[in-house]
C-alpha cells in the first residue's frame, strides 16, 4: 500500500508498504477525510526524536474494510471516528482510578499514531482495541465536525479541564491556532466570565471572537504578560497555553494569580528548556498549579464530544478552511500545514475510493 510520511528526518514523502494486518480485537480502515496537524510537521522534522520510514497522519474519519472475529460493535462499511489517542486498554496501569489513559504503558504511550506504528496518510490503517476506541459517526454530525473531534477540540477542551475553569473565572488563551480556539469554545462552555486570546492572524481573531474571546492581546504590541496585568491588576484565574514556546510559561505564571492554574497542552520542542525564577511561582508557595497534559483517548471521550456538536453547542468544522480533494493531496495539505500561511487556520483532505 501507499502512504505519506517520513523517509528519514527531516525528509518527507511517499512511502510503499505493506497492508496492515489484523492483530487481535483490531480493525484495518481507510480513510475518508484527514487533517494534517502542526504535530505531524513537528515530529517529521525533528521535534520529537529523529523518524524513518513512518507514515504520518493521527486525525481521521475513515471506512471500516476489516474487522477481527472479536469485533461487536462495528463491521465492514461503518464510517467511524478515529481518536488520536488509542489507548491499549490491557494495560494494566490504566485501571487506576482519575488517571489520563493517554499514557497506557508509558510516557504519551497510547498516542500510537507518530510514535509506535504508521498513521491515517495511508490507504490502509491499524486501530487498536477497535470496539473501545472507535466511534460510529452520526447521522446528525458532518465528516468535516466530527474530524475536529479527533484531536483539536479533544486538546483544546483538555487544556480547558487541567485549568479548572470555573463559572465567572477570568481566563487567558495564548495562541488562537487551532487547538487554541478549541480551548476559548471550551472556557466559555465551562462558564469563563472573560476570555482574553493571544495572536494576531486575522481570521483566527475573528473566529476566536466568534468561538467566545471577549478580546484579542496582540503580542506584537508588547509583553502579554504586562498587557494582561493592565486589564486585571489582581492576575487571572487561569492560563492555557495552547501556542508560543517554553518561555510562555514565564508568561502565564507573571499574570496568573494565586490559586490559579496554567494548563499547557503546546507540544514543545525535545531540545527546549523550562525554566523561571521561583519568585515567579510565588517562591513556590503561591498555590499556582502547572500542568502539562495530552488529551485522553477512547471512544467514550469522542462520544461525549459528538454529543455536544450534535446539540450545536459547538461547531469545530469552522477551523477547517483550506479543503483538498483526493488522497494524492495529502502531500499539499501536509506541506501547507508546514509552511503556515497567514491566512491558514486548518486543512482538510477528502477522499473517495
Amino acid at each position: 500500500m501507499k502512504g505519506f510520511g517520513v523517509i528519514k528526518t527531516p525528509k518527507t514523502g511517499w512511502i510503499e508498504k505493506k497492508k496492515p494486518s489484523l492483530k487481535g480485537n483490531d480493525a484495518i480502515l481507510r480513510p475518508i477525510a484527514l487533517a494534517p496537524c502542526s504535530s505531524d510537521t513537528h515530529s517529521a522534522h525533528g521535534g520529537a526524536g529523529v523518524k524513518e520510514n513512518l507514515i504520518l497522519g493521527h486525525e481521521a474519519v475513515a471506512e471500516v474494510v476489516e474487522v477481527s472475529s472479536e469485533i461487536k460493535r462495528f463491521k465492514k462499511g461503518d464510517v467511524v471516528v478515529v481518536p488520536c489517542v488509542t489507548p491499549d486498554w490491557n494495560e494494566v496501569g490504566l485501571q487506576d482510578r482519575n488517571i489520563n489513559n493517554a499514557h497506557d504503558s508509558s510516557f504519551m504511550g497510547s498516542f500510537k499514531f507518530l510514535n509506535s506504528k504508521d498513521g491515517s496518510f495511508a490507504e490502509f490503517f491499524h486501530v487498536n482495541n477497535a470496539d473501545a476506541n472507535l466511534v460510529h459517526l452520526p447521522k446528525n454530525v458532518t465528516v468535516d465536525q466530527a474530524l475536529m473531534t479527533c484531536d483539536m477540540m479533544s486538546t483544546g477542551f483538555y487544556g480547558v479541564e487541567n485549568a479548572r475553569v470555573k463559572f465567572g473565572d477570568n481566563v487567558v488563551v495564548i495562541g488562537i491556532g487551532p487547538v487554541g480556539l478549541m480551548a476559548v469554545a471550551g472556557a466559555k462552555l465551562q462558564g469563563a466570565g472573560h476570555i482574553i486570546g493571544v495572536g494576531t492572524r486575522p481570521n483566527c481573531v475573528e473566529l476566536a471572537k466568534k468561538y467566545g474571546a471577549s478580546e484579542i492581546i496582540n503580542y506584537k504590541e508588547g509583553p502579554v504578560d504586562e498587557q494582561v496585568k493592565e486589564l486585571f491588576p489582581n492576575g487571572i484565574d487561569s492560563v492555557i497555553i495552547a501556542g508560543g514556546n517554553a518561555n510562555s510559561i514565564n508568561q502565564a505564571l507573571r499574570m496568573v494569580k494565586p490559586n490559579g492554574f496554567i494548563s499547557n497542552v503546546n507540544y514543545f520542542d525535545s531540545k527546549d528548556t523550562i525554566s523561571f525564577p521561583t519568585l515567579e511561582w510565588g517562591l513556590g508557595m503561591g498555590d499556582i498549579s502547572i500542568v502539562g497534559g495530552f488529551c485522553p483517548g477512547g471512544a467514550k471521550r469522542i462520544e461525549r464530544l459528538l454529543n455536544m456538536i450534535a446539540n450545536k453547542r459547538v461547531d469545530p468544522s469552522l477551523l477547517l478552511n483550506k479543503s483538498y480533494d483526493g488522497f494524492e493531496k495529502i502531500e499539499d495539505a501536509f506541506n501547507i500545514m508546514h509552511e503556515k500561511p497567514r491566512d491558514l487556520i486548518k486543512p482538510v483532505v477528502h477522499i473517495k475510493w
